[in-house]
């Protein structure tokens, strides 16, 4: 019997990653660069609120090396630039083997993107899985010297 042409390999793919002539899965030189990517925002005077929820956040855990998971939310209002989604994803996916304590990584990942985009706001919001029969959440915000909010309109 002929095996078929339309089989897929679940290990590494030669020439996968383009561009670097190496063999190693896709993205992987990427998240070793960790480098955040942004695009100019195409309505850069009119204030609004992006967001984006990450709902597959690992890391380690500094003391005992067991994996922590999380759903990282962020909301940012743009000022002349966006981010880059698929170099963000990548961005998130550098913390797989990297210890860090909850705290530490939610304030890195605010620091992080506000130095990659000076936004007029942002949040990063860390919701933890439990740990010990603990939930953690972290939220921290930046505000851009000088900012105010528009005020809401609820038109309900």
């Amino acid at each position: 019997m002929e095996e078929s042409s339309n089989t897929m390999s679940l290990g590494k793919v030669e020439g996968q990653t383009p561009g670097s002539g190496h063999d190693e899965p896709y993205g992987a030189a990427a998240i070793r660069e960790n480098k955040l990517e942004k695009w100019p925002n195409p309505e850069s005077e009119r204030p609004y609120l992006v967001s984006m929820d990450i709902p597959e956040f690992t890391c380690l855990c500094p003391l005992t090396g067991q994996p922590d998971f999380a759903t990282i939310e962020i909301e940012y209002v743009p000022d002349r630039l966006c981010l880059e989604l698929k170099a963000l994803k990548l961005y998130f996916w550098s913390y797989r083997d990297e210890g860090a304590f909850h705290e530490a990584v939610t304030n890195r990942i605010l620091s992080d993107l506000v130095a990659a985009i000076s936004p007029r706001f942002m949040r990063v919001n860390a919701e933890f899985n439990v740990r010990g029969g603990v939930y953690t959440r972290v939220v921290v915000e930046h505000r851009a010297d000088g900012w105010q909010a528009p005020e809401r309109v609820d038109l309900a």
